[in-house]
């Protein structure tokens, strides 16, 4: 067996929550998803076309008509994105892993900013390449900033591929318009290509124009060394569908097709239509859900920021509250403890950098704000005992 792989560091979210799995007195917040089911409609979407015996493979690349659904969704927010541009794929997973094997070979130089949702460290280690991350900074109120000369320092001459995640998971950090074009100027630079995990993009909670957060594709030409990855999962409630897609330079859809013929050869056809059905009426899913989160966000992060020895910030992006417990510097061991003596389930900051030590990703896409609160009350109660 591989050497990367068997060295391959399990999940620390996954080591949390499968300690929590199954019992019922723990209130979990550990997984990066809302606890409310995908809508009717999009499940008769799927529902329908297995009906109609739609269980053959589809084009590598997609349905058609879901790739043109695309090219209308993400041509209303950021302008023009022609079909050939995207590619569908079986999951968010699969997109960022699809586009690492397509631009990443064994020994490359990856950059990589982090805090950031650990798949997307451990796919370049994975293929072999050699990994440099750069940390956000925690600031004194709790929220994290990029330090923009240590970032454009690491991206070198040498440097195959940058992976950016923002908004971030698990931070809520964002870039401004001004530092993707920074970033991508520097990127042109040095012929590196830049991996955009925008997955995030609509969850977005600051005034913007187009009702998402700022897009390297609102900065970049067609042709750029650009792949920008989406989901289905967060903005629409999907996350169990296990649907995405990626936006690339034309000239490179068709390596991609090939590529996907070899991971997974294509998505469920019945997926793909509810994905029809879900860009189809976003305007009925995803403008709720984010006020809603809105909602759970500002309920959450004020409780909080009342308990004492807490540092947190209320993120502008995702669906995580990621906080700073005082007296707490070892957050597997604390997240272990908390499922175990208080019944409540968060992530450790340490499974998205070493960095994050101390720090605890709470999810906070729950449709009833009274279990955010019940769950603020087990950590108070459990952190004065």
């Amino acid at each position: 067996m591989r050497h990367s792989i068997l060295n391959l560091e399990e999940s620390k979210i996954r080591e949390v929550a499968n300690a929590g799995m199954g019992r019922s007195d723990v209130l979990a917040f550990w997984f990066g998803e809302s606890d409310e089911v995908t809508p009717d409609f999009i499940r008769q979407a799927a529902i329908e076309s297995l009906q109609q015996g739609e269980t053959f493979y589809s084009h590598n690349l997609g349905l058609p008509e879901l790739r043109e659904a695309v090219s209308r969704y993400m041509s209303d927010l950021h302008g023009p994105i022609a079909a050939d541009r995207i590619a569908v794929t079986s999951g968010g997973v699969s997109a960022l892993m699809l586009a690492m094997q397509m631009l990443v070979d064994a020994g490359d130089r990856v950059v990589a900013v982090t805090p950031v949702w650990p798949n997307l460290t451990a796919q370049p280690v994975i293929l072999g390449a050699e990994l440099h991350c750069v940390a956000l900074q925690p600031q004194a109120n709790g929220a994290w900033a990029l330090d923009m000369p240590q970032l454009l320092a690491a991206i070198t001459l040498d440097t195959k591929l940058l992976i950016l995640n923002a908004p971030n998971n698990p931070t809520g950090w964002t870039l401004t318009r001004v530092e993707q074009q920074t970033i991508l100027d520097h990127c042109r630079s040095t012929g590196t290509w830049v991996l955009a995990d925008e997955v995030y993009e609509r969850l977005y909670y600051e005034p913007s124009p187009n009702g998402c957060a700022p897009s390297f594709l609102d900065v970049a030409e067609p042709d750029d060394r650009l792949v920008v990855v989406h989901s289905f999962s967060k903005s629409f409630l999907m996350t169990g569908w296990r649907l995405g897609w990626l936006v690339m330079p034309a000239s490179a859809t068709p390596h991609m097709g090939k590529l996907i013929e070899f991971n997974t050869s294509c998505a469920s056809v019945f997926v793909q239509r509810a994905g029809i059905q879900a860009l189809q009426r976003t305007d009925e899913i995803t403008p709720r859900v984010v006020a809603h989160l809105k909602q759970c966000r500002d309920t959450l992060v004020p409780l909080l920021q009342a308990v004492p020895g807490i540092q947190v910030a209320p993120a502008k992006g995702g669906m995580y509250a990621f906080f700073k417990l005082e007296g707490h510097s070892d957050s597997l061991l604390t997240a272990k403890r908390l499922v175990a003596e208080a019944g409540l389930g968060l992530a450790p900051g340490n499974a998205f950098a070493p960095q994050a030590q101390g720090w605890l990703r709470w999810c906070f896409a729950s449709q009833n704000l009274q279990r955010l609160e019940h769950g603020v009350e087990r950590l108070k109660k459990w952190a004065i005992i």
